[in-house]
């Protein structure tokens, strides 16, 4: 069992945690925030616990996580891809985008590092 393959992004405030737990068994720390956010299960199986309470959730699938309550995602099946989303809250934060993510046009990679920090 190990934590998943985690890749960052984010763009106009909002922030996307993208998961990939390639083995089952496979987890995330259980954790709080301060806020309320979504998890996007795009493929697989999670087990996902808060409060002691285990409740299984099989793609696709939107999982609503309340403010405050600690939570931990566990996969079920191989190869299984989630993502947290949530505005950011904080003043400044700056946009991070992976150039990978960006479809392939100089004048708008070049827009881009103008604008924002390209995480490389």
């Amino acid at each position: 069992m190990a934590q998943p393959t985690v890749n960052i992004g984010c763009v106009s405030n909002l922030f996307v945690r993208q998961m990939h737990f390639v083995d089952v068994g496979d987890f995330e720390q259980g954790h709080a925030h301060c806020f309320d956010h979504l998890t996007l299960l795009a493929k697989g199986k999670l087990a996902v616990k808060i409060n002691d309470e285990v409740t299984e959730f099989t793609a696709p699938q939107m999982i609503f996580i309340k403010a405050e309550l600690r939570h931990e995602l566990t996969a079920l099946s191989e190869n299984t891809v989630a993502y947290c989303i949530h505005a950011l809250r904080e003043e400044g934060t700056a946009d991070i985008i992976d150039p990978s993510m960006v479809p392939k046009s100089d004048a708008l990679l070049a827009l881009l590092q103008s604008l924002v920090i390209l995480e490389k």
